[in-house]
């Protein structure tokens, strides 16, 4: 009942806003300005059937996907290092530090530097999602009970099982909310790196042609694309990543 209350008020919320944006259009009277909702979706209607549409939505996927799981392995790897030794811990401090607080514009500018517009994406989205991941998973790590981890120690219980038993139950609630977060900003950060590296057939460089031919309908469809896959591909990561824990943990509790 609560949650269909829940979906109700968020669809009554989305109508409200679409209300007001149709609104906005009509008022302003300015497709350069500002399209209508109608407007937009008839753009995306006509984008969808298009092959090159495919291939952009495939081409940026791939690349920004890729960024997150480099990210989203190294970040796991370097915070194990860092709970085992202190030494990993206070070198990696001011890194980890330093790419959270440097703005994703001028990692990009930098980063064109050293690799092409095509390879941007991935290294945007991978340094973006280090920090988030790192940070997530050395929270889960520090959160494991020590009683457990004591009795593990004089039980000489054998690593694979203490991993299953102790450091997944705690590792695992932390990072799951640190997938949810980097991987919207690992959407945004990647499609920025596009739009200044201009890749061709990426959705960054179609937002940027959308955007000096003044075609606003094809740049708010484009706009309704990024987020409708973050959402889409956030919810698939995540419903995977729960099966895959719930399986090894009941096998374990087996």
């Amino acid at each position: 009942m609560k949650q269909t209350k829940k979906s109700r008020l968020w669809l009554a919320a989305v109508v409200f806003w679409l209300v007001v944006w149709q609104g906005a259009a009509m008022a302003i009277g300015q497709e350069v300005f500002l399209v209508s909702p109608l407007q937009a979706f008839g753009t995306l209607v006509q984008l969808l059937p298009q092959a090159e549409f495919w291939q952009r939505v495939a081409f940026s996927a791939g690349h920004i996907l890729l960024g997150f799981v480099l990210g989203g392995v190294c970040s796991v790897l370097l915070a194990v290092a860092a709970e085992r030794w202190l030494w990993v811990d206070a070198m990696l401090a001011p890194v980890m530090q330093l790419v959270k607080a440097t703005p994703v514009a001028s990692f990009i500018i930098l980063a064109l530097v050293w690799v092409s517009g095509k390879s941007l994406s991935i290294l945007i989205s991978f340094l973006m999602v280090l920090p988030v991941l790192y940070g997530a998973v050395r929270t889960g790590l520090e959160s494991a009970d020590p009683q457990l981890l004591e009795m593990a120690r004089v039980f000489r219980l054998p690593l694979g099982r203490r991993v299953k038993a102790i450091w997944l139950p705690a590792v695992l609630p932390a990072f799951r909310q640190g997938c949810s977060v980097a991987l919207g900003i690992c959407w945004k950060s990647g499609v920025a790196a596009e739009v200044i590296g201009l890749p061709d057939g990426s959705i960054g460089d179609a937002l940027y042609r959308a955007k000096i031919t003044l075609s606003t309908g094809e740049l708010f469809a484009w706009t309704f694309v990024i987020i409708v896959l973050s959402a889409a591909f956030e919810k698939l990561f995540l419903a995977l990543l729960d099966k895959a824990v719930a399986r090894v943990l009941g096998e374990e509790a087996v």
